[in-house]
């Protein structure tokens, strides 16, 4: 797999691994503590299916994804979309968009969703036929987007992106000679966490940190609605001062430090676990108002999710020197599998139901199914000249 102009190796290997994580994450919602499931409309559930089996251990994982991988993926789709617009043109620009964006994700938030939920329906009312689980799935459900809702977000943001580059053509010129010693560490990390506290915590407090649209497929979670596009645009912007030769820069200090971040980033996260049910006990106890009480939590939220991208970003850029065959794979089929995993992860949570087993080991089955499976058939979608063009 060679390299272009829009194509970097710790950039493409990152973001095969955050599919993994996104994998791993949807194979969890099973057997946290925390999961539920309302038989009157599965939708409001905390997973389409839920084990009895639970274990604590998958709510702290799963909570350390939720904090920043999709800030980070959105950050990432941004990375190159300049360079993308400048060789294209908008107009070209637009339209691979929509062939690689916004058909993948009708197509995933139809067919692959509807294959995904039947556990599901049968869960919440038994078999009752095709014909029935369809109708409740468009109109007691109202069409679950499940995980194709990053796409259609993503789509929207390019084409909202495109049209601000037309506005502001002249302003998008690349700096030159800009080298790493202009970017301080300390300056970067506290820029980035200002700015990711100034997009979130605001739409936190006045929306809920919870807080989904409910508008059928077109859903996403509003409260985060600004923070994904912020680290968007921070992408394209990391993109146009040539990321990889000054911020990213192999030589440059961020990156020399990398160690130092990951510690940062399990750190906080550790602080962050711990902080939650003691905040809890002192607002209920009165020593902490709620906004107060938030206020900490938030504010922690946004540190750990500033230091775990800044932290992957410079792991990745510091250890990876070179092509692995298996990553190359998974790289280049990351995009189908993040399309293709849902069912895989639902069907095998459904069928371990009454397997004798603990929550990690249904979990670990549930992860590596998914997982195979959908490289698997990716890699057979492949070979399908039609569906690579767009693929």
């Amino acid at each position: 797999m060679q390299q272009t102009l829009s194509r970097t190796l710790w950039i493409d290997y990152l973001r095969s691994f955050l599919t993994v994580l996104v994998v791993a994450h949807h194979s969890s919602l099973a057997y946290t503590t925390f999961a539920s499931f309302d038989k009157a409309a599965y939708i409001r559930s905390t997973h389409p299916v839920v084990d009895t089996q639970r274990w604590i251990g998958l709510d702290i994982f799963e909570n350390f994804n939720d904090v920043f991988f999709m800030s980070l993926m959105f950050l990432i789709a941004g990375l190159f979309v300049i360079k993308s617009i400048q060789r294209k043109g908008p107009g070209a620009f637009v339209r691979d968009r929509f062939h690689r964006l916004f058909i993948p994700f009708l197509i995933g938030g139809t067919i692959l969703n509807l294959i995904a939920h039947y556990p599901s329906y049968v869960l919440a009312h038994g078999r009752l036929g095709l014909l029935a689980y369809v109708k409740d799935f468009f109109i007691v459900e109202q069409w679950p987007v499940g995980p194709p809702w990053f796409i259609w977000v993503l789509f929207v943001f390019n084409i909202a992106f495109a049209f601000i580059y037309l506005a502001c053509r002249s302003k998008f010129e690349v700096t030159k000679n800009t080298k790493p010693r202009n970017y301080q560490p300390a300056t970067l990390v506290l820029c980035a966490f200002l700015l990711t506290f100034a997009l979130y915590v605001p739409f936190a407090f006045w929306l809920g940190p919870y807080k989904w649209t409910g508008l059928g497929p077109f859903d996403f979670q509003v409260s985060r609605a600004a923070l994904y596009f912020g680290y968007f645009l921070l992408g394209t912007w990391l993109g146009n001062v040539n990321f990889n030769e000054t911020i990213f820069g192999s030589s440059a200090p961020l990156v020399r430090r990398w160690p130092l971040w990951l510690v940062a980033c399990g750190l906080v996260y550790t602080l962050l676990t711990i902080a939650s049910p003691y905040l809890t006990t002192l607002v209920k106890t009165g020593v902490l108002t709620e906004f107060q009480g938030y206020f900490i939590y938030f504010t922690i939220y946004v540190l750990s999710c500033t230091f775990s991208c800044i932290a992957f970003m410079a792991a990745f850029r510091a250890l990876v020197k070179r092509h692995h065959r298996a990553w190359d794979s998974l790289s280049e089929h990351a995009y189908l599998i993040y399309l293709l995993h849902y069912p895989f992860v639902l069907w095998t949570q459904y069928a371990l139901l009454d397997a004798p087993l603990s929550a990690f080991g249904k979990f670990l089955i549930t992860f590596v199914s998914a997982l195979a499976g959908g490289w698997v058939v990716a890699i057979l979608f492949r070979k399908s000249k039609l569906l690579k063009q767009y693929l």
